[in-house]
């Protein structure tokens, strides 16, 4: 009889357990929208908490550092808008009237006509030539319904910034009283966390940043040397793909190789790029990374690959930028549980004390 009772409280435990955590996962799938509004402002505070904590040790009032911040984010959004936009629609019209004359100045070159001899590619781009004006207002068209979309995710946006102001704002009051809320031991552990997570996020932004400025540098510098015209906005379109991790800089790369072709000199215009990007690409990799992210980003290729390919399958090009730091913050996470079950086999810490998370500031 007794085991009989034991049997069905250990069934009824089961079965109650069950139920909790798929009412939970059905709850949570309800809430889904809320819950990546929350994860989404959570990683834009940490990114952006370098930048109000510099403001707040200035003696500028944190909720004043985090408007500042808004506005300078809004203000360089809305500057390179200025500088791509508009000269790229005039060099897509200035390319739909003189793409004739490009061909022509194509066919007498000796390598390229020889190709065109066989493949007809000038009697193709004339052909195409005539369509660029009805493609530029498609994609006019498709840029209007791309903008209506964004303002009709205007409250999103809102609540993502309304959520990230309160976090930067009380983040440090908050998670002290969760960590009060456990024993000193674990508190030490989940400040550890927080640090290593902090550290990964904030060091990825950055040195995302400082990379993809350095590749815009270079891809203005190659392309003023070459006499590309728009080499501005060719630059910064470019530093936009390099943001985008292992595919961005070779799709940049491309786009811009279209441009040398048609503005240059051919093929030397072309060679002289695909030089160039194959060398930044060899140096960034080798070189730049290693230096710009230290050891806040210490993740495996292969690790680094699967993130982006899960994070583009769930997020798309949203996913594939947040897909690093990610993945760094699970590794902290799993780190600092193998060095719990493991203490014996887990390397010293340089330093005993806990480190602060960046965006726990307040």
């Amino acid at each position: 009889m007794d085991h009989t009772q034991v049997s069905a409280r250990a069934v009824a435990k089961v079965v109650l357990v069950a139920a909790a955590v798929l009412a939970a996962l059905y709850f949570s799938y309800l809430i889904r929208t809320v819950i990546g509004l929350v994860l989404i402002a959570a990683f834009f505070a940490v990114a952006i908490a370098p930048a109000v904590n510099w403001l707040d040790k200035r003696k500028v009032p944190r909720w004043a550092a985090i408007l500042l911040v808004y506005l300078g984010i809004a203000g360089g959004i809305f500057g390179i808008g200025l500088l791509i936009v508009p000269p790229l629609v005039t060099g897509v019209e200035t390319l739909s009237s003189n793409l004739d004359t490009y061909a022509e100045d194509l066919r007498n070159n000796p390598t390229f006509a020889k190709y065109d001899d066989e493949y007809h590619i000038t009697e193709k781009l004339q052909e195409q030539a005539k369509e660029l004006p009805s493609k530029l207002g498609d994609a006019a068209g498709t840029l209007r319904d791309v903008t209506v979309g964004v303002f009709s995710r205007f409250v999103q946006l809102f609540s993502i910034l309304v959520i990230t102001f309160f976090l930067l704002k009380d983040g440090r009051r908050l998670l002290e009283f969760l960590y009060r809320q456990v024993p000193e031991t674990r508190a030490r552990r989940f400040r550890k966390i927080a640090g290593d997570i902090s550290d990964a996020i904030s060091g990825y932004v950055f040195g995302n940043f400082v990379i993809s400025v350095l590749a815009g540098l270079v891809t203005y510098v190659t392309l003023r040397i070459l006499g590309v015209p728009f080499a501005l906005p060719l630059a910064i379109l470019f530093g936009f793909f390099d943001l985008i991790p292992l595919v961005g800089a070779t799709l940049g790369g491309i786009l811009v190789g279209i441009v040398v072709a048609f503005a240059a000199d051919f093929p030397i215009g072309v060679i002289v790029w695909v030089a160039v990007l194959i060398l930044y690409q060899q140096v960034e990799n080798n070189l730049i990374q290693p230096f710009v992210y230290g050891k806040a980003v210490q993740i495996h290729p292969l690790v680094v690959i699967v993130a982006i390919l899960i994070g583009a399958a769930l997020l798309g090009v949203l996913g594939a930028l947040i897909a690093i730091p990610a993945a760094a913050a699970i590794q902290a996470v799993v780190r600092d549980y193998w060095r719990y079950k493991h203490p014996e086999q887990a390397p010293p810490d340089a330093g005993d004390s806990p480190a602060e998370a960046t965006a726990e500031a307040g």
